[in-house]
């Protein structure tokens, strides 16, 4: 991750492109940026972070495979119209793997019936809670 919560420079253990596309899948799930919005480009990252352009031009190169960014030709990387949708559909699907099913096998390892479970989580549904930034309820 960049600097804890994505501060100003790069000093995860991943590699600096897969903390830029991190940085740039984080801006699009929480808003601060829409689709059809301009990216910074590839110089723009080297010269803001002093990273090799390379770097950042893999970073867009796996988000344009993934449908977040598209291009536009001589202008600039962009914020695809399905990007949010996309990006919340993949972290719905890894918040069931990774959080949910083993949740569903601690359970039933400690003998805990799964009505118990889901009674909890119907508790915790009527409770107030904040807006989510990628969509629904937290």
């Amino acid at each position: 991750m960049v600097n804890g919560a994505f501060g100003d420079g790069f000093d995860g253990r991943e590699p600096i492109y897969l903390q830029i596309a991190e940085r740039i899948r984080h801006e699009i799930l929480s808003g601060s940026l829409k689709e059809d919005d301009q990216v910074m480009s590839t110089t723009q990252y080297a010269t803001t972070y002093r990273i090799n352009p390379a770097t950042a031009a893999k970073a867009f190169a796996e988000l344009v495979e993934e449908g977040v960014l598209y291009k536009k030709r001589g202008v600039g990387m962009f914020v695809s119209p399905q990007a949010r949708a996309v990006l919340a559909d993949h972290r719905r699907e890894r918040f069931f793997a990774d959080v949910v099913d083993p949740m569903i096998a601690e359970a039933r390892m400690l003998g805990v019936p799964l009505d118990d479970v889901v009674a909890r989580l119907l508790a915790a549904e009527s409770e107030p809670r904040p807006e989510s930034p990628i969509g629904g309820r937290q």
